[in-house]
């Protein structure tokens, strides 16, 4: 009880300041992390329910993914969709394999498969982490959107990833119980389905009714709030990413409900960042409880994910789009690990599969998240205003700058 009192002050204290936090490029992740860091000498760290955890990371995931992909305008979408079919496919498996490959060097211990396991969870970007970036006007509308659409997409597409391995390696490499092509098709394609469902028929009601003036104004948000929660519900029982779902939701909202990303996310948003500052807390808490396992070895992957891993894949993934390498190296760069990979780390320990690299891969894993924390919250401001003097230095006719008019929404940041 005293845990849950330290945080609820946290957050009053947190929101008191937090404009001033964040241009001191202290983002929440960072503050709420700290934070869990530095009360666990004193209030050490209840036996919480692992799924109590995992629940809680899910759904501050699938709150943020409805908002970013309601704040995505779908006609910029169309005219920049090649970028984020690059980043998703060329990139995520170009990052999946080279993330395998450094962890087979850096960890003598782990066998394919498992090191399989640790590429998968780390493939995702974190929407929230980059949240700075895909809402700075600074940034041109096609990068951030395209970067935007990476981490909305990608942490359900690494999921099948990630239970393939794990089945490898459970079966010692042999056939898994669970096939790849069938497990694509029930994580993605019933996600998008059932995202594509509840987000045509959720806005195809909520935009008539809001037009008639039937709703209250607070009602409009609990309506909308209730989409991605919809999502979550539909999704289990049928096997279907979750995630998927919730982003492709959010896209659809707007076919019927176009005011959704600029009026009626307040309460989604809100909400999904205290379940988001919640998990970060409890992060803090898990990664002190865990200081005195962390390795170099740890260490030392967690700077290739964060670099090498991710940089690479994106620089080929860009061949020939003529972007400049400013915008190649800052797309590579802004590639955060957070909330994704811990709910991701956390679905591969509820499958308790007692393998023997465990403990390698979570060390591995917690130690990426925290230094991408702290990393990409503390060079997202000055990246920012570097990229956008490298951008502003480009002619007219520069790919940044073309087929994309600028057109912020209401409640942009």
């Amino acid at each position: 009880m005293i845990l849950i009192a330290v945080f609820v002050s946290l957050v009053f204290l947190y929101s008191l300041v937090s404009k001033r936090l964040e241009r001191a490029a202290l983002t929440a992740p960072i503050v709420f992390t700290a934070a869990g860091m530095l009360i666990f000498p004193v209030l050490g760290l209840p036996e919480w329910e692992r799924g109590l955890f995992l629940r809680l990371a899910e759904v501050g995931l699938v709150l943020i993914l409805f908002t970013d992909a309601s704040r995505t305008d779908l006609q910029i979408l169309r005219s920049i969709r090649n970028l984020p079919v690059r980043l998703l496919s060329t990139g995520m498996l170009l990052t999946i394999l080279l993330g395998l490959l450094a962890a087979l060097v850096v960890f003598r211990q782990l066998s394919l498969w498992e090191a399989g396991i640790l590429a998968a969870i780390l493939a995702p970007t974190d929407a929230g982490l980059g949240q700075v970036i895909v809402s700075s006007p600074r940034v041109p509308m096609r990068i951030r959107q395209a970067l935007n659409v990476e981490a909305g997409l990608n942490d359900g597409l690494s999921v099948p990833f990630l239970m393939f391995f794990i089945a490898l390696a459970q079966a010692g490499g042999q056939s898994p119980r669970v096939g790849l092509v069938q497990f694509v098709v029930e994580q993605l394609g019933f996600g998008a389905l059932v995202g594509l469902g509840i987000g045509l028929v959720g806005g195809g009601l909520l935009g008539p009714a809001r037009r008639k003036e039937w709703m209250v104004e607070s009602l409009q948000q609990l309506g909308l709030v209730a989409l991605p929660l919809l999502c979550v519900m539909a999704s289990e029982p049928i096997g279907a990413s979750m995630f998927i779902a919730a982003f492709v939701a959010g896209l659809a909202v707007q076919v019927g409900f176009h005011e959704a990303g600029m009026h009626s996310v307040e309460f989604t948003e809100d909400w999904g960042q205290l379940l988001t500052f919640v998990v970060f807390f409890l992060f803090g808490l898990l990664v002190a409880r865990a200081w005195q396992q962390f390795s170099l070895a740890a260490a030392l992957y967690a700077v290739l994910s964060l670099t090498v891993v991710r940089m690479l894949p994106v620089a080929i993934a860009l061949i020939g789009t003529r972007l400049s390498q400013a915008t190649v190296l800052f797309m590579g760069w802004f590639g955060p690990r957070g909330l994704a990979s811990i709910v991701l780390g956390l679905v591969y320990l509820e499958q308790e599969a007692h393998l023997p690299g465990e403990s390698a891969i979570r060390l591995a894993v917690m130690m990426t998240v925290l230094l991408s924390i702290f990393a990409h919250g503390l060079s997202a401001a000055p990246g920012i205003g570097l990229y956008a003097r490298k951008i502003a230095a480009l002619d007219a006719g520069a790919p940044e700058h073309q087929g994309v008019e600028e057109r912020l929404p209401a409640n942009a940041r």
